[in-house]
């Protein structure tokens, strides 16, 4: 049986980003915002929320459960601070937070308290149904 674990990231996160295209809608906002403080532009990708949503959805598969601050710096980069030196930014909070509800009410997370969010029995078995697709 294939499982996340078996299959390469990127075609699965695009695989899985379609599939929650169907799910939910961006939100109104996301064409605007930047993902991160660390970041100089709003991303250039049409669906770059459900792109976040479903690599999110991956990582909480693979190193769950996790919360919102764990999210933030894994999503983060090297922050640009002119000639002083680079420190590592955070990610945008409310992006990852509204993608985290998003997945709880289509029953792919669960808040498990306090250690964050972990993947139910249905996002496990969506994903490993993606990945066998994938593969």
């Amino acid at each position: 049986m294939t499982t996340v674990y078996d299959v390469r990231a990127q075609p699965l996160i695009d695989e899985v980003a379609d599939e929650l295209e169907e799910e939910f809608e961006a939100p109104e906002w996301s064409n605007y915002v930047k993902s991160g403080s660390d970041r100089d532009s709003p991303p250039e990708q049409e669906n770059w929320y459900h792109i976040r949503s479903a690599a999110i959805l991956r990582k909480i598969y693979t190193d769950g459960p996790l919360g919102v601050s764990r999210l933030r710096t894994i999503y983060g980069k090297r922050e640009d601070n002119g000639h002083g030196p680079e420190h590592s930014g955070k990610a945008s909070g409310k992006v990852i937070r509204t993608a985290l509800q998003n997945l709880e009410k289509a029953g792919y997370l669960e808040t498990e308290e306090g250690e964050g969010r972990k993947i139910t029995e249905k996002g496990q078995s969506f994903l490993d149904r993606k990945s066998r697709e994938v593969s």
